[in-house]
């Protein structure tokens, strides 16, 4: 069974910058692509980034002068580095893995506060 187990979220002011880190348990991560996701409230949840097996990435046009997304097969990890974050970063990140036979799992979310 494939676990994702985020962590780094939390409170922070506006401007400031949070690491978020998504650990998989699973040998085929590093075949995979891993993204990132938020989900606000009441608002759906939305592709933040994504990186491939190869390390090809992509990103929300919004948040592409923000956020770096990258990733250490060697540690089974993907990260999301956020700068200048801003009230309206504010929602639950999720790490998501896509792998081969369609395989495609979700982590339990971890939440990022930004206040004013």
């Amino acid at each position: 069974q494939v676990q994702l187990v985020e962590s780094g979220g939390g409170l922070v002011q506006a401007g400031g910058s949070l690491r978020l880190s998504c650990a998989a348990s699973t040998s085929i991560f590093s075949i995979s692509t891993m993204g990132w996701y938020r989900q606000a409230p009441g608002k759906q949840r939305e592709l933040v980034a994504a990186i491939t097996s190869g390390g090809r990435t992509s990103y929300a046009d919004s948040l592409k002068e923000r956020f770096t997304i990258s990733r250490d097969n060697a540690k089974n990890t993907v990260y999301l580095q956020m700068n200048s974050l801003k009230p309206d970063d504010t929602a639950v990140y999720y790490c998501n893995l896509k792998g081969i036979f369609r395989a495609d799992y979700w982590g339990q979310g971890t939440q990022v506060t930004v206040s004013s």
